[in-house]
């Protein structure tokens, strides 16, 4: 940290103190070179002593920052500079020492590359290699260390099976040094050399001479705390304080043979987070036990090994040990000492954008920003450095002009773009305007959005510190949060600013690039559809363009029943005034399809109706929402108006057509009249599901086995078709009639379900398997308390339709514990969740269930082959299933 004086003269307060921070890579070497010379210098002085374990300690370098911000090249070009002065950055300064005394080591701490503390020790032995000299203390202790942690692995095979020490040239002399060690030793202590087990047996000789002060020995006599590290347990607690010993080795090379490692510690922030700190600790331990070596650590997130309440979780904590380490200390007039060795490259995490902006300005050693207004520019910064400047400078602005700043004055800031786009060329400006219309871009895409006809531009801007890149999404890159804010929404000054009329134009080739990339683009899965979809609804609602190819992605989308979300929804104040275009009816629609999962489905049938009266949608999407409309109409139990909703679709012969009169074939079963519902399933084919259709009436007549067949079917036809939801919505239905006849048989069966469910968004679906493991679970303890949770879970769904469902499935429990009472109060129930005529065949079911006689005057429905054959199927399920859960109670535990 150093004064900032534009800060500073932009106080009319004398009082205030500024500081800045590091904010470019020229700088970073700097501080790099600054601290390798200054490391140079202190174990050079004839006072340095390596075994010094109370000094505090200048030997680190950190470098922090959000990621992808550069971190890792830094740490990569600082090694690559310091092993060959050639492959050093044009920009860097040329260093002034003898690269012939540095030994490089860098050690990616990521997750992937499977790293461990005991590879990371290995790794710095492995450098130390290069010497080609053994270190005789460190290579006792690390021996002992691997022959009781790895036995019967020679160390030879194990170097040559991992990938990560390949880069190591030196690595197969490693272990010819280490015996070399072992043999110098067992020499001076008179013994027959050492091979395999009588490694144990030279440690506890040399232990003892050392305790003796043999003369044999004395060459590793001036080792303090050998023998104390030789008899302890040789675990990977004992192996970090082992790191001492290298250092003390590397310490008695003659003068001319010296060298000092420079160890850089990558991705540090993956060694474990600000509660977890076992892995740190044993990093932390080599950086103190290595005083001779620098260490340059690069992470998101700032060391705080010189903070006091680290106490117990780190060995060495405290400004005391790391002055380099320690934050800025308050001086007076809130003057601070700047940290010499936390440097920031690029973006912040929250906590330290929090601690920037609390640091920046202050005011007699206190902060000038007060929490809650750093929360906001926080927040509203992303992270991002040049943000932060630039609140500050407006913080000062309102400050000066006589009124405390508030929270709103720190929007986006117009000097985001000039600087931004400052050193772009004019192709790089126009696609970086370009590409701030989308959420994420590749390289082609960016090449169409902007208009051009080739890719130079946008590769060049893919390589800018403010793209982020994601290796994972669909399209790679994406725009840094705040420039891209300030871009669309900020006033541009620039010389090359856009119109509206430029924005526009480049709207439309957006929107058009989308639309390609779904029809033609290198995938043509779901993944694609979704993300042009997003992207595409947007763009068209943002700008009032033509829905063009949105019409056809609307079905695909709608087609497989998996409802991602697609755009934010509609407020609950908002009323269809807010529907002006075709593309904002649009989004509200395929809101509604995807919300309905979790809103009541009475507010879909709402927003559904403010669309279809809005007029906005063409022909082919007005007929989308009507459809789906009656689908709700049918949940929340309007039976009437989802007829007439499926009507209106069938005799308009549209794209829905089918799957209206699939509408229309349920509605007919729902009055119980099986017979035309069952006609009707012969003439609806695949578009109109009708395996489920014919699954749901053969269930119903008793007949579970019949339906789970058909179910199946229709299962297999959907993953013919690539359609994951209906395969998921036929898999639970299939689990539903199994768990009639065969309890076991539907544990595999929901299984199966649940795999398919696992990414999808199914509310109803999900509840089918839910009742389907009632009924599997019929006639045990468990039942009655899940079947009232789902009651509440259906109320809360807006699932009318779904709700005799589930008391039939009580009612089979019921009547399977032959429990009188509790089945009248179901029946009861269901009575009254049927007075408006659909479902009325469940109350005649549950009287078959419990072989009771129906009600005089009770509707009876048109059973496919009569009442008493119905009768008699439901009584038998029901009485086998008393008998197998009797049968199962008398068998022996080991049995069931």
């Amino acid at each position: 940290m150093a004064r900032d004086l534009r800060m500073l003269f932009g106080s009319a307060d004398s009082s205030v103190a500024a500081e800045e921070a590091f904010t470019n890579r020229q700088a970073q070497w700097q501080a790099f070179v600054a601290a390798l010379v200054e490391h140079l210098q202190r174990v050079a002085s004839p006072s340095f002593d390596v075994e010094d374990l109370a000094s505090p300690r200048h030997n680190v370098l950190a470098a922090h920052g959000v990621g992808g911000i550069g971190k890792s090249t830094l740490s990569r070009k600082i090694e690559a500079s310091l092993t060959d002065p050639s492959g050093r950055p044009a920009q860097w300064d040329a260093p002034t020492w003898p690269a012939e005394r540095l030994l490089p080591v860098r050690i990616d701490l990521s997750r992937s590359s499977g790293i461990d503390f005991e590879r990371v020790v290995l790794s710095i032995r492995l450098a130390v290699a290069a010497l080609g000299r053994p270190m005789w203390a460190f290579d006792l202790a690390l021996r002992r260390h691997w022959e009781r942690n790895h036995p019967g692995e020679p160390l030879e095979e194990y170097l040559r099976r991992g990938g990560m020490f390949s880069r190591f040239t030196n690595a197969v002399n490693l272990p010819q040094q280490m015996q070399s060690a072992l043999a110098d030793v067992a020499q001076a202590l008179a013994m027959p050399g050492t091979v395999g087990g009588a490694v144990g047996h030279l440690t506890t000789t040399l232990v003892g001479a050392l305790r003796e002060r043999r003369q044999t020995v004395r060459a590793l006599a001036g080792c303090e705390r050998l023998s104390d590290i030789l008899e302890a347990e040789p675990d990977l607690e004992t192996l970090s304080f082992a790191t001492h010993l290298l250092a003390w080795d590397l310490a008695q090379l003659p003068s001319d043979q010296r060298i000092t490692p420079v160890i850089l510690f990558d991705t540090f922030e993956e060694v474990g987070d600000r509660v977890h700190r076992d892995f740190e600790r044993l990093l932390q331990r080599i950086v103190w036990l290595m005083p001779n070596a620098l260490f340059v650590i690069t992470g998101r997130n700032r060391l705080q090994w010189a903070e006091t309440g680290l106490q117990g979780q780190l060995d060495w904590t405290g400004p005391t040990a790391w002055p380099g380490l320690a934050a800025p200390i308050p001086g007076p007039r809130g003057h601070h000492r700047p940290s010499a060795r936390q440097i920031l490259i690029g973006d912040l995490s929250d906590e330290d954008c929090d601690d920037h902006l609390a640091r920046r300005l202050s005011h007699g050693g206190q902060p000038l920003i007060d929490a809650e207004l750093r929360r906001t520019i926080t927040a509203r910064s992303h992270g991002l450095p040049l943000y932060l400047d630039l609140a500050v400078g407006r913080f000062l602005e309102i400050r000066r002009s006589g009124r405390p700043p508030q929270p709103d004055d720190f929007g986006d800031f117009p000097a985001l773009i000039a600087r931004t786009v400052s050193d772009l060329t004019a192709e790089e400006r126009h696609v970086l305007r370009s590409v701030a219309l989308l959420d994420a871009f590749s390289v082609p895409l960016a090449t169409q959005v902007a208009g051009l006809t080739h890719d130079a531009a946008a590769l060049r801007l893919t390589e800018r510190p403010f793209i982020r890149e994601d290796l994972a999404g669909l399209w790679p890159f994406h725009l840094h949060q705040v420039v891209r804010s300030a871009i669309r929404n900020a006033e541009d000054h620039t010389d090359d600013r856009w119109s509206e009329q430029d924005w526009l134009r480049a709207a439309q080739r957006a929107l058009a690039a989308l639309g390609n990339e779904w029809s033609h683009g290198p995938r043509r899965d779901r993944a694609v559809l979704i993300g042009c979809l997003r992207q595409g609804l947007r763009l068209a609602r943002d700008h009032g363009l033509e829905l063009g190819w949105l019409t056809e992605a609307a079905y695909s989308y709608v087609g497989d029943s998996v409802w991602e979300p697609l755009a934010p929804p509609t407020h609950e104040s908002e009323t269809t005034t807010a529907l002006r275009t075709p593309a904002d009816a649009l989004v509200e629609t395929l809101s509604a399809l995807a919300r309905r999962q979790r809103e009541h489905r009475a507010r879909t049938v709402a927003r559904l109706t403010a669309v279809i009266n809005s007029g906005l949608l063409p022909t082919e999407l007005h007929e989308m929402a009507v459809y789906y409309r009656a689908k709700a109409y049918r949940d929340i139990g309007q039976s009437a108006d989802s007829r007439r909703g499926y009507q209106q679709i069938a005799d308009g012969c549209g794209r829905l057509a089918p799957a209206a009169s699939r509408g229309l074939a349920q509605a007919a079963r729902l009055t119980g009249d099986f017979p035309a519902a069952h006609a009707a399933a012969q003439t609806l084919g695949w578009e109109g599901r009708h395996q489920r259709v014919l699954g749901d009436l053969w269930w119903l007549q008793g007949e579970p086995a019949r339906a789970a067949d058909a179910y199946l079917a229709g299962r297999l036809e959907a993953e013919q078709h690539a359609k994951s939801g209906e395969a998921a919505h036929c898999q639970a239905l299939r689990a539903l009639a199994v768990a009639f006849t065969d309890p076991e048989q539907t544990d595999d069966e929901l299984d199966l379900a649940h795999q398919l469910l696992a990414h999808l968004t199914l509310r109803a679906t999900t509840i089918n398997a839910a009742i389907a493991a009632l009924i599997r679970d019929a006639g045990t303890p468990t039942v009655d308390e899940r079947v009232r949770a789902l009651r509440t879970e259906l109320d809360s769904a807006g699932l009318t339709s779904m709700t005799p469902t589930l008391e039939l499935a009580a009612a089979f429990h019921q009547a399977v514990l032959d429990d009188q009472d509790a089945l009248r109060a179901t029946i009861s129930r269901l009575r009254e969740q049927t007075r408006n005529g659909d479902f009325t065949y469940y109350v005649s079911i549950a009287h078959f269930m419990a072989d009771l006689p129906l009600p005089a005057g009770h509707p009876q429905p048109q059973w496919l082959d009569g009442t008493q054959a119905t009768r008699t199927r439901w009584r038998a399920l029901v009485t086998t299933r008393r008998n197998l859960q009797r049968t199962t109670r008398h068998m022996p535990d080991g049995l069931r």
